[in-house]
């Protein structure tokens, strides 16, 4: 079995000790993303919307440099810390899967990493 680190500078860096997507046995398993604004590190400011957008950005990137897009993830998790934005955050995220979309779960948590309000990882085909 291979094991790839994959890597980009086009997605914000780990915050902690893990990578921002590992490539093994013909599936790409991206960390969670929270809208970090890559240049910075830094949160971008804005509402859930505008996190979202820059979630969904970071995961574009991470699942290029693995070789990979949106339409072939297989899995995701979104995580909110407010079940109540669930609809502006399927709505935006539902612009990536206009057809065929991956499997899914979606739960609320009690807070995420820099107060983000989500974050979502993926997996998806190498």
């Amino acid at each position: 079995m291979s094991r790839d680190v994959i890597s980009t500078d086009r997605a914000p860096a780990a915050i902690g000790p893990y990578s921002q997507a590992i490539r093994a046995n013909g599936f790409v398993f991206l960390s969670g993303q929270i809208p970090l604004d890559p240049a910075t590190g830094q949160m971008i400011e804005g509402d859930v919307e505008a996190q979202t957008r820059q979630v969904m950005k970071n995961l574009d990137a991470v699942l290029a440099a693995a070789g990979t897009s949106f339409d072939q993830v297989v899995r995701a998790t979104i995580y909110l810390v407010d079940l109540a934005d669930f609809a502006k955050v399927n709505a935006i995220y539902g612009e990536r899967f206009p057809s065929a979309p991956p499997a899914r779960a979606t739960v609320q948590v009690a807070a995420l990493p820099r107060g983000s309000k989500v974050e979502i990882d993926l997996v998806a085909i190498a």
